[in-house]
This record gives C-alpha cells, sequence and structure tokens, in this order.
C-alpha cells in the first residue's frame, strides 16, 4: 500500500488523454510515419501529434473516449477545433521553415473502454482542409 502511494505520488498514472495518444504515436509509427513532435504547445493551444509520412507533414488530433455515449470521438473535431489547429500548424510551419512540404490533417478516434487492455483505433486520413484566414496549400 506505501509503496502504491509513494509511486503514484512520483509517477502519477497517465490520464486517458494521455495514454490515447502514446497509442496512436504506436499505431503511426508501425504504418511507417515518422514523429516530428507531440504535445507541441504554441500559444493558447496544443499540436497532439506531428508526424512524417513520407515527404508530407501531418498534424493529428487524437480523441479518447472511454465509450461513444457522448458521440464518436472524432466528432469532436468541430470547426471551431479545425481552425485552431490550423493556425497552431501554419505557427509550426513557419517555426521551424518548414512551409514549402505539403501537409494534411489527420483524426485519430480511440475508444478505450475502462479496464480494457487495448483500444478501438480509427484513423481518418486527411480528415479536413485547412480553415480560415491561415489556409494552406498542398
Amino acid at each position: 500500500m506505501f509503496c502504491q502511494r509513494w509511486l503514484e505520488r512520483f509517477f502519477p498514472p497517465r490520464t486517458l488523454g494521455q495514454r490515447g495518444e502514446a497509442a496512436a504515436e504506436r499505431f503511426l509509427r508501425r504504418r511507417g510515419y515518422k514523429t516530428l513532435a507531440r504535445g507541441d504547445r504554441w500559444g493558447p493551444g496544443e499540436l497532439d501529434l506531428v508526424m512524417l509520412d513520407r515527404r508530407t507533414i501531418v498534424f493529428v488530433e487524437v480523441k479518447t473516449r472511454e465509450s461513444a455515449d457522448a458521440g464518436h470521438p472524432a466528432e469532436a473535431v468541430d470547426d471551431g477545433k479545425q481552425r485552431r489547429l490550423t493556425r497552431l500548424a501554419v505557427t509550426f510551419l513557419k517555426r521551424h521553415r518548414l512551409l514549402e512540404y505539403p501537409a494534411r490533417f489527420d483524426v485519430i478516434a480511440i475508444t478505450w473502454p475502462a479496464g480494457k487492455r487495448r483500444p478501438t483505433i480509427e484513423h481518418f486520413k486527411d480528415a479536413f482542409d485547412a480553415v480560415g484566414k491561415w489556409e494552406m496549400y498542398s
């Protein structure tokens, strides 16, 4: 008991979202993607994963839920979220001088019921186009 409390104090358990992002990264790496960044924070937002698929930079939004009771996880990537992700993606490309590379947005929807060892992972490739005044063209 003491040991468990000590471990949790210094090594807190990962949240469902953190476990989902790690699972999504493993899923994509097994398919040949390379990781460029994870949890990239800039201003008021965060890019979950930035991956490289051959020569295309892929901005991956990961949505993890225990169930679909409140709707499919991918439904959480609404128009407002797409605008914020577009803004963050353009900022990332500018910061790293990568504007000349093609880019796209993917969504990974994960359903991971409590007590299950493995989640259900759905990959929506090229899930949406860049939106807003920060539009990108690939």
